[in-house]
Formats: structure tokens, C-alpha cells, sequence
């Protein structure tokens, strides 16, 4: 069965895969979707309702949050596809040689991933804010390096377990090099349990990302980005609450349409869950 029937067949990765496409439009099309400049000032509309004209009302400059909140979707997600993207390259290519080639390397690898590990993702990528100047460089490397452990033991458990099947011994028998066996044979067949990681890790540095900047490491205000919007809007949480809860759940459905996805590729590229759940419909 292909790929994209199993996906069409699993009804929460459907519906997760649509919010991640309404949020991925309204990143690239930002611009033409918003309806103000998200950085315009207007004190005489301060704490607007929502209306026809501010279909989200009005924050405590005067500024549209609709446009922010649309805005923000494309600060995020890039925060979020950058530093996952060079976590996933940088922690798949030494996971797979770790796991491949040699085990002194292996060992002194996986040490350190264990070190990485022992620290609370949050406070791991405070300390690279802290030392590094807040700001979107800052947290896109604060988000790359604590995602970088996880990755490298999923891709080096992934190697490890491809390179046990018998067409790997038979790449071997044949005289090809290791670095071919594990680039054209192994790596492509490893892929699976990373792309699944990748996507659930993708919505935990959303996440993160809202976080550091709600404690004011992150990026810095006016940029439109969803953890600031929450942070400004703490004062007026019971004035004008849908200051904080607008770009709430502009969170809350991003992060559940990725973890959405991500629960559909596990089931689809997991033999064992996909086989139980056919002999339950059997």
C-alpha cells in the first residue's frame, strides 16, 4: 500500500496535516494575507474588540493582532525548520557514522549525548541564549543544539538496526566500500524513525522557541512572534485577555497538527502499530 494512501486512511494525520498546511500558507503568503503592517503603532486604538476592520481587535499599542499572529506563523516556523534542519543533517550524519564504523567513536559520542540529555530542554537552550545575545540567531542555535542528541541516537539505534540485514552482507560480500554500503544502502533505509522524530521534535521547538521568548531571551519585541505577543500581553490578562489568547492558540494548533502528523507517520512507517490496527478492522 502506498505511502499516501496510508496517510489519506489515518484520519489524524489528515487533520494534522491540514492545520500544518493553513499555517504553512499563511507563513508564505503572509503579507497578502495580513491586513495591517504588524508593527504600526496607533495609540488612539488601543485594546480594540474584535471587529471588521481588526478581526483579532487591537493590543496595547494599537496594533492589529491578526497581522501579528499571521506574522508570527512565519517567524516560527522558520525559528523552528532552521534549527531542527541542521540538527537533523548534523545529528543524522554523526549518528550514522557513530553507529557504522567505529566504536571508540560510538562511545565517546553517545557520552556526550548523555551529558546533553541530563539537562532539561528548556534550560539547556536558556544557557545558549544566555551566553549568546537574545535574538533569532541565538535561539535558532539554542533549538539546533538541544535537538541534536535526540537525533543522534534515533539515526545511530536506526543504523545500527538496518545494518544487521542480510543486504547489507551482501553489499559487503560483493567488495563494496563501507562508505557506499552506508550512504546508498543503509541511511536511505534508516530514514524512517528520524522523519518521525524530526516532526515531533519540530513541534517542540515551536514550542520552545514561544518559551524563550516569553522569558525574554528569545526574540526580542517588536518582532510579531507568538511567545512575545504572550509575554506583552500578561499584564492585561484580565482586561483584554484575548491579547494572550489569540497567539495561545495559534500555539496550541500548530503544536497539535505537527504532533498529529507525526503520531501518522509512526503509524505508517511502524510495521508492528500498522499491522495491529489491521487486525483490529479485520
Amino acid at each position: 500500500m502506498s505511502f499516501f494512501r496510508l496517510l489519506i486512511r489515518n484520519r489524524g494525520a489528515m487533520l494534522g496535516s491540514i492545520g500544518v498546511l493553513i499555517f504553512l500558507f499563511a507563513a508564505l503568503f503572509a503579507p497578502w494575507i495580513a491586513t495591517h503592517d504588524p508593527e504600526a503603532i496607533n495609540l488612539i486604538n488601543r485594546f480594540e474588540r474584535p471587529s471588521s476592520d481588526n478581526l483579532f481587535g487591537t493590543d496595547q499599542f494599537g496594533r492589529d493582532i491578526f497581522s501579528r499572529v499571521i506574522f508570527g506563523s512565519r517567524i516560527s516556523l522558520y525559528v523552528g525548520v532552521t534549527a531542527l534542519g541542521l540538527a537533523a543533517v548534523a545529528g543524522t550524519v554523526l549518528g550514522a557514522v557513530a553507529g557504522f564504523y567505529s566504536r571508540w567513536l560510538d562511545e565517546i559520542l553517545m557520552r556526550t549525548v548523555d551529558v546533553l540529555l541530563s539537562f532539561p530542554d528548556i534550560l539547556l537552550a536558556i544557557a545558549v541564549t544566555t551566553i549568546m545575545r537574545p535574538g533569532m540567531t541565538s535561539t535558532i542555535i539554542a533549538i539546533g543544539i538541544y535537538n541534536l542528541p535526540q537525533v543522534i541516537r534515533v539515526a545511530r539505534g536506526s543504523v545500527i538496526s538496518v545494518r544487521k540485514n542480510l543486504y547489507v552482507e551482501s553489499a559487503e560480500a560483493v567488495g563494496l566500500s563501507r562508505h557506499s554500503i552506508l550512504f546508498k544502502h543503509v541511511l536511505p533505509n534508516a530514514m524512517a524513525p528520524i522523519l518521525v522524530l524530526v516532526t515531533v521534535r519540530l513541534a517542540a521547538s515551536i514550542m520552545t522557541a514561544a518559551g524563550l521568548s516569553f522569558l525574554g531571551v528569545g526574540i526580542q519585541p517588536p518582532t510579531p512572534e507568538w511567545g512575545s505577543m504572550i509575554s506583552e500581553a500578561r499584564s492585561y490578562i484580565i482586561t483584554a485577555p484575548h491579547l494572550s489568547i489569540i497567539p495561545g492558540l495559534a500555539i496550541l494548533l500548530t503544536v497539535l497538527s505537527l504532533n498529529l502528523v507525526g503520531d501518522g507517520l509512526n503509524d505508517i512507517f511502524n510495521p508492528r502499530i500498522r499491522g495491529r490496527r489491521a487486525s483490529l478492522h479485520v
